[in-house]
């Protein structure tokens, strides 16, 4: 956890300024109060000054839940967060009556706000946390989808002999593809493409 020790002619002032340094809240800090400022001999010879010590509070779950507040409520969205640390990853789930519209065509808008969670949590942090958001089991059923859609195209390319490319996917979608595709003894798969236009392409095993 990142901390510092500020001094100041008031606790509250030294608060302040290492607030200022840390450009946190006080809410995401603990506040350890180390010496209060005492007067000395008519008020200067042995005049000591305030020390604080300002801890960060490591609470990704909390920064991404209220960065995602501020942003449904420029959106008018009533939306319910709840967020959970599982090793190394943050999993954030979301319902509400709107979803669809937080979901977006294909998870857009989804993948969109896990990005920005993802940048917003992992700031200043020493270890990467990956960053999941769901709703309404959106990422389970496009999987189930999409390795559908990967066996279909598959048998597809078998019986005409010929390769086919799918329509741009994000890294996470494409790995699913690939994985899906990775036993099969009669097809093979690569992505070509620059991002965010990058697409799996299935072709026959050689």
């Amino acid at each position: 956890m990142n901390s510092i020790e500020i001094t100041g002619k008031s606790v509250e002032e030294a608060i302040e300024t290492g607030l200022s340094e840390l450009k946190k809240n006080k809410e995401q800090v603990k506040i350890d109060i180390l010496e209060k400022p005492t007067k000395g001999f008519l008020g200067l010879i042995g005049t000591k000054m305030a020390r604080v010590k300002l801890t960060v509070v490591d609470d990704p779950g909390g920064e991404a839940i209220k960065f995602l507040k501020k942003v449904f409520k420029a959106m008018e969205l009533e939306v319910e967060y709840q967020a959970e640390i599982e090793g190394n990853n943050l999993n954030i789930v979301l319902a509400g009556p709107n979803m669809g519209v937080i979901i977006g065509r294909r998870g857009q808008t989804l993948d969109s706000l896990q990005y920005l969670v993802s940048l917003v949590v992992n700031k200043d942090r020493e270890t990467y946390l990956k960053v999941f958001i769901d709703t309404e089991n959106y990422r389970e059923k496009r999987e189930e989808t999409l390795i559908r859609l990967a066996n279909k195209m598959a048998r597809k390319v078998r019986k005409i002999g010929k390769t086919v490319v799918l329509e741009p996917m994000n890294p996470y979608e494409r790995r699913i593809i690939h994985a899906s595709l990775q036993g099969n003894p009669y097809v093979q798969t690569y992505s070509e493409g620059e991002e965010p236009y990058r697409k799996v392409v299935i072709t026959i095993k050689k």
